[in-house]
């Protein structure tokens, strides 16, 4: 489709490069992120809540999930990056020079190595991150803040609402009074099984640097090691406020 071809002009962009994809955990809190200043960055869904206190910017963002979306519209139409954005939430953001849609409904492959005809949202944001990284051509992919531990009450996938502070992310205002769709472990790890044998199949890896991250698929690694830091933890965060 026309309003999908211009994501053509991106692919292979960083052939060969190496990108952090920095998820939404608890577990950011705990670390200096000054470093990645120096790193190409794909951040997710309300990042944006933790840029002042992080200290760094992203290159690019994605959100198709549209409870984040309706969430987020002001903050996201102001971000000064390349966005990816589900087309199904194309009456909130619009098109721009530096906003692409992703067809995420009935995708073609359960994987997209051609994200211009669609993608898996694969229950899970990262997921969706990973295919787009894979398109513009990076080669090793660093995983941070994907601690995958969340507490919740109902069953994965239903829509519930957070009445209190937020303990599954890095801000307790990341959901704080608004609706949420519980996570999906276990078809997430499905996923990221998948996007693994997809890297390692074309020569390419993803790691995973979370700090005490609960989730097995991919190579872990120190991120310390992976980005030769020298720094000392920030101390665990005992209850928000």
């Amino acid at each position: 489709m026309a309003k999908f071809r211009k994501l053509k002009c991106l692919k292979n962009r960083h052939h060969g490069e190496r990108a952090v994809i920095v998820c939404n955990g608890p577990s950011l809190n705990r670390m200096d992120l000054g470093f990645l200043r120096n790193e190409i960055v794909i951040g997710l869904n309300k990042i944006f809540l933790g840029f002042e206190e992080f200290d760094f910017y992203p290159n690019y963002y994605v959100a198709v999930n549209r409870k984040v979306i309706e969430q987020s519209v002001s903050q996201i139409k102001s971000m000064d990056c390349v966005k990816f954005i589900s087309y199904s939430s194309s009456d909130l953001i619009p098109s721009d020079d530096l906003t692409y849609y992703v067809q995420t409904e009935r995708p073609i492959d359960r994987f997209s190595r051609d994200i211009s005809q669609g993608v898996h949202e694969g229950w899970t944001v990262t997921y969706v991150a990973l295919q787009i990284a894979y398109y513009l051509g990076f080669k090793e992919i660093i995983i941070i803040g994907m601690d995958h531990r969340y507490e919740y009450t109902g069953a994965p996938n239903e829509s519930r609402k957070m009445s209190g502070p937020d303990y599954n992310h890095f801000s307790p205002d990341y959901f704080r009074g608004q609706t949420w769709d519980n996570p999906d472990l276990f078809h997430s790890e499905e996923s990221y099984r998948i996007a693994r044998a997809e890297f390692e199949k074309d020569g390419r890896r993803i790691i995973d640097a979370t700090l005490d991250g609960a989730c097995t698929v991919f190579e872990k690694a120190d991120y310390r090691e992976v980005f030769g830091l020298n720094v000392t933890l920030l101390p665990t965060s005992s209850s928000f406020s």
